[in-house]
């Protein structure tokens, strides 16, 4: 429905020596719930080639769900809203733009 522009950034965590981040926030429709939501992110991340390695490290996608209309959810795989959002500038400079 709507995409943010890229914006590059510093790694937060992980290895000291890493590139830079590309991120970007999507606006979408889905008829998934949250969770089955996930777990086709995490199919799209592993057919692009993620492989989970060092915690905040480098990696070729990271695709996370920030908010889901006006719903709370906290279980043991899925917190929404997103609970690192708020403390990454870069995530709300992101969501302004296409909220």
């Amino acid at each position: 429905m709507k995409a943010s522009k890229l914006i590059e950034t510093k790694p937060v965590g992980g290895l000291k020596l890493q590139p830079k981040f590309l991120n970007a926030a999507l606006k979408i429709k889905t008829s998934l719930f949250p969770v089955a939501l996930l777990k086709n992110l995490k199919i799209i991340e592993k057919q692009l080639g993620r492989v989970k390695t060092v915690r905040n490290g480098p990696r070729t996608i990271d695709l996370d769900i920030l908010l889901y209309g006006d719903r709370i959810m906290h279980t043991r795989d899925l917190i929404i809203p997103h609970p690192r959002m708020f403390k990454r500038d870069f995530v709300i400079r992101s969501l302004s733009k296409i909220i």
